[in-house]
């Protein structure tokens, strides 16, 4: 069984994912980053590490096995341990694991488990379709630079013979260059004026707006009384456990209410991004508090819940 592709599908949904017997793969949100030496543009990913001392069995990892292979929670336990055993194994001779789409394991010179990242994929929903972006470099700088030191290079020079064949051209540049300050000068005139008779009739109309607005009177027969409001502080609660996710949402709707009258605080999301719509027995504050929660609803009520941790 490669326990990897189920270890790899988990992290697109979940920060911490438990391998039962030998560690832990974590997730962390690394933002978009720019590398301006490269002019390269990096999209936002999920960075993964690994927890060796992270061991004990939450039941995520086998029960997403159990539901894919259609086979017994127990069925899969066992399943996972056999895997845990052949890959402990392998490292206790030396021997290098490489996990597809999360890394290489291995072990150091004092007996001890380690990770290198090694994926392709970004476990990043959110970024989904975001990829690496190379920008050009600029070059108008150079380009300017180029030009200048072109000029300082080759200068134009006349003869003395020449710069008498083009005095009358300098007389005339000047006679062309006083009438274009001429006509400028009469536009700009022209312009003001009437830029300011129009200023002087909207002064004159916005004053007789100003007059009838304050000969106005308004009055209220029935003022409504003060109403006083007051917002409750709500606590971020970002770990939820659910019960399934619907395509209908009638259907959602009703396993929510069912929820409700077994006395959980039955809530149902929007539609995601698969075109389901969620059902959570609630929401917690803390992992702890959540986890717990779960606990108690697996062996009371349904072994299949399993914990969403997103910021609603």
């Amino acid at each position: 069984m490669k326990i990897e592709k189920y270890i790899s599908a988990l992290l697109y949904r979940y920060q911490c994912v438990t391998l039962p017997g030998f560690g832990a793969f974590l997730t962390e949100i690394q933002p978009a980053q720019i590398n301006a030496d490269t002019s390269t543009f990096y999209p936002p990913k999920k960075l993964i590490s690994f927890n060796a001392n992270v061991k004990n069995n939450d039941g995520l990892l086998a029960n997403h096995i159990a539901l894919q292979e259609k086979i017994s929670y127990d069925q899969a336990v066992a399943a996972i341990g056999s895997e845990v055993e052949k890959w402990l194994y392998r490292l206790e001779r030396k021997e290098a694991l490489t996990l597809k789409n999360l890394g290489h394991i291995s072990t150091n010179s004092e007996g001890n488990l380690v990770f290198t990242p090694d994926t392709p994929v970004n476990y990043l929903t959110d970024a989904f379709g975001l990829n690496i972006i190379i920008s050009p470099v600029v070059k108008r700088e150079e380009l300017k630079k180029q030009a200048e030191a072109l000029e300082e290079k080759a200068p134009v020079l006349f003869t003395h013979e020449r710069r008498k064949s083009y005095a009358y051209l300098k007389y005339a540049a000047i006679i062309i260059v006083a009438l274009s300050a001429g006509a400028t000068g009469y536009k700009l005139y022209n312009d003001n004026r009437v830029a300011e008779e129009t200023l002087l009739v909207e002064k004159a109309v916005q004053e007789k707006i100003q007059e009838k607005i304050q000969t106005a009177t308004f009055f209220i027969d029935n003022p409504l009384p003060a109403v006083a409001l007051t917002v409750a502080e709500e606590e971020n609660l970002n770990y939820h456990i659910v019960a399934g996710a619907f395509r209908s949402r009638a259907n959602a709707g009703k396993a929510m209410r069912q929820l409700q009258n077994k006395g959980f605080k039955g809530r149902m999301l929007g539609k995601n991004q698969f075109g389901l719509y969620p059902v959570l027995y609630g929401s917690f504050a803390t992992r702890a508090e959540a986890q717990d929660s779960m606990m108690q609803i697996r062996e009371k009520h349904d072994k299949q819940a399993w914990l969403l941790v997103k910021e609603l």
